[in-house]
């Protein structure tokens, strides 16, 4: 059987909590088998081209996140390896029996994908909320992912891109891009303050998509001075540098914070606020910094309890919380693609030239990657591509 390149974690070979990290490791290359598994019929091959690291591949990385999904999800294929990965762009070389005819797609054609595989019958489904399906499979995480030579993916996540128009390094990334997209199309932002509490990466993103959708003002909240000079570069007009709380109160606000941000909206507090760094005390400074009646927009993630200050704040300032997961499928892309296709806008100029520095230390290859290596761009950069041919 032909093998590839990829990067995996095998559990029969390291243990979770004792490893960190991924192995470059080569692998057999999936294929289509429909006379053993019938729904191959409506899956394709995807050659790599471009994959992404993402936040969510940092906390894989560190053994942060994510682990009793890869576990429970090696338990069900029992399995003991998985392969990583879940934004990429790739040419389609294979497609089964079923995809020309319900999906459209054929060998030669330049795609991405929605990185949540739903199962389309759920309650939530069926209720067109599919992007909060209950039995929803992750790529790279719950099932084998991009950072490969070769992908199978289901042809119903697929999604058709325009590399004439979109350059590749970029196109690779508009699952996450998709994640701020969301973000920021859960209030019409045209003429509101916006406060994005954390600059990383989604962050930086919605700092460009907030400008794009007509956001008079933006503020950003970074203690890194990297992101923070790449905010202030993307359009923040003011970037605060948050204090450290108390050894004895993580979830305690900055009073200093929310007094500079009320400094800069006449008393008010902002309209929205996009919490994206899921720091304890970061959603407590949400729901200080935002007007009465405006919106707080939850994206960070921080696992186990949290403690909220002033509860009675949330009720009686009328405050409207949004919890924001994924991309809505298929909107969301549709919006992706607009932003970045669009001449005028400078948002794809942007991406590539700030976030992504113009591949200077942000694209590694898959031949020449080597972890110690990989593990510094990934420090030093807030977006890294890995480029599979």
């Amino acid at each position: 059987m032909a093998d590839m390149w990829a990067l995996t974690f095998d559990r029969s070979r390291e243990s979770w909590e004792g490893s960190t990290g991924m192995v470059k490791e080569r692998v057999p290359i999936p294929t289509l088998d429909e006379a053993n598994d019938t729904r191959d019929a409506s899956h394709v091959i995807l050659k790599v081209r471009y994959a992404g690291f993402c936040g969510s591949d940092r906390g894989i990385w560190s053994r942060r996140a994510f682990g009793d999904m890869i576990a429970n999800s090696l338990d069900e294929e029992h399995r003991d390896k998985r392969i990583f990965g879940h934004e990429l762009l790739g040419e389609i070389v294979e497609v089964g029996s079923r995809v020309p005819a319900k999906y459209g797609y054929r060998p030669g054609e330049v795609v991405t994908t929605e990185s949540h595989i739903i199962c389309g019958t759920c309650l939530q489904c069926r209720l067109g909320e599919r992007h909060v399906c209950a039995r929803e499979k992750i790529i790279g995480i719950s099932m084998d992912g991009c950072f490969a030579e070769y992908v199978k993916l289901p042809a119903k996540a697929l999604w058709r891109t325009d590399i004439s128009k979109i350059r590749p390094e970029v196109a690779a990334i508009q699952e996450p891009f998709g994640n701020a997209v969301h973000a920021c199309q859960v209030v019409d932002l045209r003429g509101k303050s916006v406060a994005i509490l954390g600059t990383g990466t989604i962050g930086l993103f919605a700092t460009l998509i907030a400008r794009g959708m007509g956001a008079r003002q933006v503020i950003g909240v970074e203690p890194d001075p990297h992101h923070a000079d790449l905010a202030r570069r993307l359009g923040c007009d003011e970037v605060l540098t948050p204090g450290t709380p108390p050894a004895d109160a993580p979830w305690a606000s900055d009073t200093e914070l929310i007094a500079q941000v009320r400094r800069l909206t006449d008393g008010v507090g902002v309209d929205v606020v996009m919490e994206m760094s899921g720091f304890h005390n970061s959603l407590n400074n949400a729901l200080h910094v935002v007007r009465r009646g405006g919106h707080v927009i939850l994206f960070g993630v921080k696992n186990g309890e949290a403690r909220i200050e002033d509860f009675h704040r949330v009720i009686m300032n009328g405050l409207q919380l949004h919890g924001v997961v994924g991309r809505r499928i298929f909107e969301t892309w549709h919006i992706t693609r607009a932003l970045l296709e669009h001449d005028g806008n400078g948002i794809q100029d942007a991406v590539w030239d700030v976030i992504l520095e113009q591949g200077k230390g942000t694209i590694v290859d898959i031949d020449t990657w080597e972890r110690d290596s990989f593990e510094e761009m990934i420090r030093t950069h807030p977006k890294v591509v890995v480029r599979f041919s």
